[in-house]
């Protein structure tokens, strides 16, 4: 009995040693990665998916720039001075920054915060005027304080641009069309894993709005822990651009039991989704939306995502409707009795039996790599598309 006790008590330590020798690994694999010649990418991208992230913010200001491929002379030029007056999106983008107050580290001294604000403002602005083309929203700030927090304004601002031209393009167009079609892609994602949970929602009429701010701000803006916010980043920068809407549907799916048990009513499942709970099991989250993504790429949910398309604008009228008048679920119920079955062919196992050929393939490519990496075959086949997604827009050597 006392043998198992003092295994019992020693668990904890030897987890916590296994921990730092797999961290003091990953330091040494990462500083090994940044010092080849040429630096290995691919090495860094496996890195910063796998346990733990990049571990540190002085590791995410050598790191992150690589990922998103930023020419080493860009780094060290000092951003030019913002010019304020008649600018267009000044007044917006204060009144956004001036609400982010909890987004700063909580007992920051408000001159320091204060200052941060103001670079926050600048960095904006700067990569605005650079960019005609890119159109502000709300909720960008939430994305570029996370950058500025890391690695200050200078190095934010050449990450921001990068980011802004590549990965956050759809959001930043003069509507909303792009952005509601990368949303059409959650519900085709949570239909291939539960379909249960997916017919439920579309029961609900829910649509995809409660998962607009996530996608967005890359889930700063409704995360609390900043370390969460860091570690995703540290995901999303080494994956393909429409990995956050695999985070999304883990998100709810890991949420399964919830969803099922609310009332099937839109305002009250939109109100339970919205609300994420802060101490999700994010490891196990990230994995699983890699091996989602390896399952089910963006190429086989295209079709149905476009299909989404068509109810993209009803369902959010229709939200808009039931927050003021509160629609009975009895209502809800006499439409699912009107409306006709499923056809036996949408059943789970034909579209897992079409997804596994795409899987297959991936899974030799890389045992043939012979890559090996904490979340396993599914994380390098994450990487593996990030490289092979990135020639395209001109982000990765």
């Amino acid at each position: 009995m006392s043998t198992a006790r003092s295994v019992r008590a020693s668990s904890p330590m030897n987890g916590r040693q296994d921990w730092e020798t797999r961290r003091k690994r990953k330091t040494a694999d990462i500083s090994q990665a940044l010092s080849a010649d040429p630096v290995d990418v691919a090495t860094l991208r496996r890195m910063a998916i796998s346990e733990g992230g990049l571990l540190t913010d002085e590791i995410r200001c050598q790191v992150w720039p690589r990922l998103l491929n930023i020419p080493p002379h860009l780094l060290d030029q000092e951003p030019e001075k913002v010019e304020r007056d008649n600018n267009k999106d000044y007044n917006q983008v204060l009144l956004d920054v001036q609400r982010s107050l909890r987004r700063f580290p909580p007992g920051m001294p408000d001159e320091q915060r204060e200052g941060l604000q103001e670079e926050l403002i600048d960095i904006i602005l700067r990569v605005l005027q650079r960019n005609p083309q890119l159109h502000y929203y709300q909720g960008y700030h939430d994305i570029v304080v996370t950058f500025l927090l890391v690695v200050g304004e200078r190095l934010a601002t050449v990450l921001v641009e990068k980011l802004s031209t590549h990965h956050l393009r759809d959001f930043m167009d003069p509507t909303m069309d792009n952005t509601k079609h990368i949303l059409n892609y959650l519900m085709p994602i949570i239909e291939r894993v539960n379909p249960e949970v997916h017919d439920f929602m579309q029961q609900a009429e829910v649509g995809t709005v409660f998962a607009l701010s996530w996608l967005i701000t890359w889930f700063g803006h409704v995360l609390s822990d900043f370390r969460h916010v860091v570690r995703l980043y540290d995901f999303f920068l080494a994956c393909h651009p429409l990995m956050p809407i695999y985070f999304a549907a883990v998100i709810v799916l890991h949420r399964e039991e919830e969803v099922l048990e609310c009332e099937c009513d839109m305002a009250m499942v939109h109100h339970l989704l919205s609300q994420i709970p802060q101490d999700l099991p994010y490891e196990t989250l990230i994995s699983r939306a890699g091996d989602l993504f390896v399952q089910f790429p963006p190429s086989e949910l295209a079709r149905e995502a476009a299909a989404h398309e068509s109810m993209a604008t009803s369902t959010f009228k229709d939200f808009e409707l039931a927050s003021t008048q509160q629609r009975p679920d009895a209502v809800l119920r006499r439409r699912r009795r009107q409306k006709p079955a499923p056809p036996e062919s949408s059943t789970a196992n034909p579209v897992m039996t079409v997804a596994q050929p795409s899987t297959a393939r991936r899974f030799v490519r890389l045992a043939v790599m012979g890559l090996t990496v904490a979340l396993g075959a599914a994380a390098l086949a994450v990487v593996n598309t990030a490289l092979e997604w990135a020639p395209k827009l001109d982000l990765f050597p």
